[in-house]
């Protein structure tokens, strides 16, 4: 265990974790809706601290980060646990238990760092499940992660409190976020939060803080597929910048949502010209292989810059950050 950062005291043994935009009240002996962060005695613990339950090598692309090192590996690491509730989550066997329900080995943040180097990743991401809940062991790795010259990377649901960014915000280069929807009763259905709000704060917040952000939205049929909130959806990314990247990803039963049917490519890809409509330049498509949605192309010209199959990718017409054909610099970080 491990004591928790970003919590205060409350009466009678209370505390109140201030973490994420949930913000628990918790009695002694009581965890958080994260299952990894208990009081005990009045101090609130983190449980999974330097307890990963998965560590792998990926591609960045797989994160999806497309303007951040791309072609580069990253080590992936996860804890058990998560702030939200989705029906729909991929990784639901280790995102909705609780440290106290797994027996796991202890692996220190200097030991990831060490793991990192030895297998020659040029990075660290926290993924798979929240890193917010793994705050304090993301925090620790992150700091010594920069200092050996690596960068660090956050797939994250966004309901992260702005102090905790903030803080981390020194030692964390990029997040693809999640925009799960564009409305509360989305939130509130599939994901068991009251609502959006504090996603969208995140997103704001992290380009005030200098973190490199990428947008997925999983487009679910039936759920968020309309044109009407795709739209809107994409006028909000447009607000962050229009050199925001953005990726709709195609939904495939999982966990509790069996019974829903595949997104139809086309509605795919409706959404992306929607998104390019309202102003927006690198638009993606995602979970479709072979699709043309996954490549980069120069928002001024329109030459081919990036081609990926897959997680394999092919430079075409860079010259470093710029477009060969027509000299346009294109948000890259290389």
């Amino acid at each position: 265990m491990h004591e928790a950062m970003f919590y205060k005291k409350l009466e009678n043994n209370f505390v109140q974790c201030e973490l994420c935009a949930r913000n628990c009240k918790l009695a002694p002996g009581q965890t958080g809706v994260c299952r990894v962060r208990k009081n005990i005695d009045g101090k609130l613990y983190s449980l999974n601290y330097a307890h990963p339950v998965s560590v792998a090598i990926d591609p960045i692309e797989k994160k999806p980060l497309f303007h951040f090192h791309p072609g580069s590996e990253t080590l992936s690491i996860a804890t058990v646990g998560c702030n939200f509730r989705c029906k729909f989550c991929q990784n639901w066997e280790i995102s909705q238990t609780g440290q106290e329900e797994i027996s796991t080995e202890t692996v220190e943040p200097e030991k990831i760092v060490q793991m990192c180097l030895e297998e020659n990743c040029q990075g660290i991401s926290y993924t798979y499940t929240e890193p917010t809940i793994f705050y304090e062991y993301a925090y620790d790795t992150a700091k010594i992660a920069h200092k050996e010259g690596l960068y660090n990377v956050f797939v994250s649901n966004g309901y992260i409190n702005k102090e905790p960014l903030k803080k981390i915000s020194k030692y964390l280069d990029a997040m693809n976020m999640d925009l799960k929807a564009f409305t509360d009763k989305y939130y509130q259905e599939l994901c068991g939060v009251p609502s959006i709000e504090p996603v969208k704060e995140t997103a704001r917040n992290c380009k005030k803080f200098g973190i490199h952000l990428e947008i997925t939205n999983l487009i679910i049929p039936g759920y968020n597929d309309n044109e009407t909130e795709l739209r809107k959806l994409s006028e909000f990314v447009l607000s962050l910048g229009k050199e925001t990247p953005l990726h709709f990803s195609r939904f495939f039963p999982h966990y509790k949502m069996l019974e829903t049917p595949k997104t139809p490519v086309d509605i795919l890809e409706r959404a992306r010209e929607i998104a390019k409509e309202v102003g927006l330049e690198y638009v993606y498509i995602g979970n479709v292989f072979g699709n043309e949605g996954e490549n980069t192309y120069c928002p001024n010209c329109g030459a081919l810059l990036i081609e990926r199959t897959g997680y394999n990718i092919k430079f075409v017409n860079l010259e470093g950050k710029k477009c060969k054909k027509c000299g346009h610099e294109i948000n890259l970080i290389l």
